[in-house]
């Protein structure tokens, strides 16, 4: 079953991806209102994520920001689908990335130190990543979790890597940073989803609420003392980006625990209070209880 949805998919797949822009929001603009008016997908729980992380706003504005959300994630899936076909030159004219930003990465680079990358699941993460890939400066992989169907993750990991990054399985990461410790790489880790294991979890407060936060970014930036730097992708209009870089922390093993994974979590939420609509409210973020030992 997993090859037939697989072969059945692969021709629409590739019709959008080569589909231009405007095309593409029209057909973005039906889903929304099949996937927000008639499925509802997920609605309650982004409607809960919203009024719990913004108590101080009314109904009708936590409405308001769902629709907007909902808007938004249904042109998320389809330019995430750009990136099997798109050109660097595109990519460029789509993701603005100011000269400002990659100093960030290029003072290191030029120290042939690697660094670790903190990111959330805001703006478009995959345009993102490609957009990065065509610039001269650190070899970026990405940390990402395979899908279970290998005909779709053999699609994926083609569309994350076909402009030269590379990818590191979640369970494989430190074992594939060591054998790439002798490169200047930066690492990638779109940290903001609940963590599998809640008792090694950190937990702080996000959007005001006792969160639990997975604890590998820090723990490995810690390991090898790579520079952190955040990176957010703020959207400037629809199908348009720009990528903001700062650096979080030069000397990771000079910190306290939980440190960064505070620094992290802050300057994301800073993010979201700004462009709400383009954070990924349909994960069940804040279903778990802290551990009470």
């Amino acid at each position: 079953m997993n090859a037939v949805a697989y072969y059945l998919a692969l021709p629409f797949i590739y019709l959008l991806s080569y589909s231009p822009f405007w095309v593409m929001y029209r057909i973005s603009d039906v889903a929304f209102v099949i996937l927000y008016y008639l499925i509802g997908y997920r609605k309650q729980v982004v409607l809960n994520n919203l009024r719990n992380s913004f108590p101080e706003k009314s109904e009708k504005e936590i409405k308001q920001i769902c629709k907007e959300f909902y808007h938004y994630f249904c042109d998320l899936i389809l330019e995430t689908l750009k990136t099997l076909t798109i050109s660097p030159s595109s990519l460029r004219k789509r993701v603005r990335f100011e000269e400002k930003d990659k100093q960030v990465f290029s003072r290191f680079l030029q120290q042939d130190q690697s660094v670790l990358i903190v990111m959330g699941h805001w703006g478009n993460w995959e345009l993102a990543g490609a957009r990065f890939a065509v610039e001269s400066l650190h070899p970026l992989y990405i940390v990402y979790h395979p899908l279970r169907n290998p005909y779709f993750e053999k699609l994926v990991y083609h569309m994350r890597t076909r402009l030269g990054n590379g990818l590191f399985s979640m369970k494989d990461t430190l074992r594939e940073m060591v054998r790439h410790r002798k490169e200047s790489t930066a690492t990638a880790f779109i940290a903001d989803q609940t963590p599998h294991n809640l008792l090694t979890a950190f937990w702080t407060e996000f959007l005001g609420q006792d969160t639990p936060v997975f604890p590998g970014p820090e723990v490995i930036s810690q390991k090898f003392d790579y520079p952190v730097i955040y990176v957010g992708t703020r959207r400037v209009k629809r199908g348009y980006y720009q990528l903001h870089c700062e650096l979080l922390v030069e000397a990771p093993k000079e910190t306290d625990k939980k440190e960064i994974t505070d620094l992290h979590i802050q300057r994301l939420e800073k993010n979201i209070r700004k462009q709400p609509e383009i954070w990924l409210w349909t994960h069940r973020r804040w279903k778990h209880q802290r551990p009470t030992s």
